[in-house]
């Protein structure tokens, strides 16, 4: 099970949406019944072991209907470990290194466009 967070509130979801309604969006969380090792390492896992752990946590996630707000939860805290909506922590590394590229582009792809 997940520890207890602070509710983030999604800013992509309207105002009126049901779950902004419901409650914090962490009371849906399939992953509620589950055990937190399973989302999270224990020291000095084995490879193997980890790949398979992180591969049954995601498959809880798959089947979450709060898959994208934990991920967005994970993305802009940023959560250092374990699994968040179906991504790991080198994995939601890589999605933040993405973004940054992306918005470090587009001021440039702007002034480029205006120049021309």
């Amino acid at each position: 099970m997940l520890q207890p967070i602070e509710p983030v509130k999604d800013t992509a979801l309207p105002p009126s949406h049901p779950r902004d309604l419901a409650g914090p969006w962490h009371s849906e969380a399939a992953c509620r019944s589950d055990e937190a090792g399973l989302f999270f390492a224990p020291s000095k896992e084995p490879t193997a072991a980890r790949l398979s752990r992180e591969e049954n946590a995601k498959r809880v996630c798959a089947r979450c209907p709060v898959m994208l707000e934990c991920r967005e939860h994970a993305l802009r805290q940023p959560e250092p470990y374990g699994v968040w909506g179906g991504l790991t922590a080198a994995e939601r590394r890589v999605v933040l290194a993405r973004r940054r590229r992306r918005e470090a582009e587009l001021p440039r792809t702007d002034r480029i466009a205006a120049a021309g």
